[in-house]
């Protein structure tokens, strides 16, 4: 068995330490090559280095991982108005519970119109549902878990989850996002300003780069009297962002 051994790693070409830097490409240093990382058959005292796969694809590895951008650890703020215009057909009540109360598995799907948070643009809509968990009557409200989307045109999407309260503001996580918001997290304010027809959100937003300038508008003050400019309320292309979602 011993000398089975000797002739297998006799039989093995160790590449010259000016053969390996070769391979990894002469312009990287040398104290960058694979060399004199030895491994020692039980019965031979003959050095094994890595062969030539094993070199390239480690540095291979390494390179890649160096070339990819950092995420931001930037937190960015955005601001949105959510209303119901009462042209969608939104929202529709499902009252799976069968009671005469709200109460426990009634579900609530909607969609609303986006403005972006200086009114001066539309956006695009949510869309969404909402599944009761319960009646809250000395509060005259509700608390629901929200699973729902903000659609932004060619931007992109973010998805958000969490409780959503009637009747005081909640924070829900983002959960991600697609297009500019693609590795998004976070989370966003929800600020009720009448239920269920006018909400104001504030998001605190990681991990994307900055986002577009028609976003970021300083935000109107949220009152139960804004609106949207009568341009963005009509659609207008001056007052839209790039094929906003409808």
């Amino acid at each position: 068995m011993a000398s089975l051994s000797s002739c297998v790693v006799s039989s093995l070409k160790i590449p010259t330490p000016s053969q390996t830097h070769r391979l990894l490409g002469s312009k990287l240093p040398q104290s960058h090559s694979f060399s004199a990382q030895t491994l020692r058959s039980s019965s031979s005292s003959r050095p094994i280095t890595p062969n030539k796969f094993t070199s390239t694809a480690l540095l291979s590895n390494k390179i890649q991982s160096s070339s990819e951008p950092a995420k931001s650890t930037k937190v960015q703020e955005l601001f949105v108005y959510e209303i119901n215009e009462r042209d969608r057909g939104s929202p529709a009540f499902l009252k799976l519970s069968k009671k005469e109360e709200n109460a426990l598995g009634d579900l609530v799907p909607f969609s609303n119109k986006l403005y972006t948070g200086d009114l001066q643009k539309r956006i695009g809509i949510t869309a969404g549902i909402c599944i009761l968990i319960q009646h809250v009557p000395e509060k005259k409200g509700d608390r629901y878990e929200a699973v729902y989307s903000f659609y932004f045109g060619d931007y992109g999407h973010m998805t958000v989850q969490g409780a959503y309260l009637t009747y005081q503001d909640t924070l829900l996580a983002v959960t991600g996002g697609s297009g500019i918001f693609e590795g998004v997290s976070g989370q966003v304010k929800l600020h009720q300003i009448i239920f269920p027809y006018k909400l104001f959100y504030t998001f605190y937003l990681n991990g994307i780069e900055d986002l577009p300038a028609e976003l970021r508008g300083k935000p109107v003050a949220p009152s139960v009297t804004v609106e949207p400019v009568p341009a963005a309320k009509a659609c207008d292309p001056s007052a839209t962002i790039p094929n906003f979602t409808d």
